[in-house]
């Protein structure tokens, strides 16, 4: 599996051929190293409608006739934009062409300019004998140590960026729940208002439990 970061929580993940990207933030996002215009997907997975999550899905869904996968209320407003969609909710999972998808709970909001849309949610990814655990913005959960018991993950991408989402103290705590293989920080530096170290992140973390992938926007790991 190629993971590839693109700033903000946008992740392109790619496996055995097939490529899915979250929360697709590109224009606006000072950070992304991309357009949507140069994006190739079998699928686009939303966490959420706010604009730095939603970002550019309807669009990138068009040009690549790639579903929006998330939940019902989400979807159904991007497919009303022309975009096509799966529509999936919390607990559900789902076995696409590129992998397996299941939505886990997020404590956050989702809204877009239609109104409120539904749950925000994360996502459990299985692609090419992988696990990814994507949290979307959440706060701390303790049914993430669920998620942690039943799921061999691999990759758990977290927000650290604290104010709306976890801050790095409760993403270590996170990372005593679900504990993954590696983990990388996400949802910090791309505005001011949520800045953060991600080197106190990974020094906050016991020696040797996990690897921390801190990340430059489109930089590229290997699993």
């Amino acid at each position: 599996m190629k993971i590839t970061w693109q700033g903000h929580s946008c992740f392109i993940v790619e496996a055995e051929g097939k490529s899915v990207i979250i929360d697709p933030f590109l224009n606006g996002n000072p950070t992304a190293k991309i357009k949507p215009s140069d994006v190739r997907v079998d699928a686009v997975l939303v966490t959420h409608g706010h604009g730095d999550h939603l970002g550019d899905a309807v669009e990138i869904s068009k040009k690549n006739g790639a579903p929006v996968i998330g939940t019902f209320e989400l979807v159904n407003y991007c497919t009303a934009k022309g975009a096509s969609g799966h529509a999936m909710h919390i607990g559900g999972s789902y076995r696409f062409p590129f992998g397996r998808v299941k939505l886990t709970i997020a404590h956050h909001g989702s809204s877009a300019d239609a109104g409120a849309l539904g749950n925000p949610c994360g996502f459990i990814i299985n692609m090419g004998g992988k696990s990814v655990y994507h949290a979307g913005d959440t706060g701390l959960f303790s049914d993430m140590a669920l998620i942690g018991e039943t799921n061999n993950i691999d990759v758990a991408m977290l927000p650290i960026g604290d104010n709306f989402t976890m801050g790095i103290e409760d993403a270590v705590l996170a990372v005593g729940f679900l504990k993954p293989r590696a983990v990388i920080p996400m949802h910090y530096n791309t505005f001011d208002m949520i800045k953060q170290d991600p080197e106190v992140f990974r020094k906050s973390l016991p020696r040797g439990d996990v690897k921390v992938e801190i990340m430059k926007p489109g930089e590229s790991i290997d699993i």
